[in-house]
C-alpha cells in the first residue's frame, strides 16, 4: 500500500457521491461545493451511499511533472468504510487519519493523548 506525504492536507466530502463522477466532476465539486482549490497540495476524498467505495482526487505536485490529476478508487467487497460523523460539510484530516480510514478504522473512535508542554521536570 502506498503512503501519502505527511505534509499533504486531506479533505473529506461528507455527503455521499454518485460514483459515475469522473475527474472533471470531482474538480468542479471541490471548487464549488467544498470551496477549495483542487490544485492545492491536498487529497480530496469522496464516498458512495453504501460506504463501500472511496475515491481520492489529487493534483500531481511532483517537482518534475505537474501534469494532471490522479483519481484513485478503493472498493470493499464485504465491508464498509467508517466515514466520520461530524456535522461540517468538509472534514479535514491528517494523512495518518486518512490511512486509518482506508484501513477500516473508525477515526471518530480513535483518540490520542493530548500533547503536553511542560515548563520543568521538578
Amino acid at each position: 500500500m502506498f503512503r501519502f506525504d505527511t505534509e499533504l492536507r486531506v479533505f473529506l466530502h461528507r455527503e455521499p457521491l454518485d460514483f459515475r463522477a469522473g475527474i472533471n466532476s470531482l474538480v468542479m465539486l471541490v471548487e464549488q461545493s467544498m470551496q477549495l482549490d483542487p490544485f492545492a497540495r491536498a487529497v480530496y476524498a469522496f464516498h458512495n451511499r453504501r460506504h463501500n467505495r472511496v475515491k481520492l482526487l489529487l493534483y500531481d505536485q511532483s517537482l518534475y511533472d505537474q501534469s494532471g490529476f490522479w483519481l484513485m478508487l478503493k472498493r470493499l467487497e464485504a465491508d464498509h468504510f467508517a466515514w466520520p460523523r461530524r456535522q461540517q460539510a468538509v472534514i479535514e484530516l491528517t494523512t495518518e487519519q486518512l490511512q486509518w480510514l482506508l484501513d477500516g478504522m473508525d477515526i471518530d473512535a480513535v483518540r490520542r493523548h493530548p500533547k503536553r508542554q511542560y515548563a520543568h521536570v521538578s
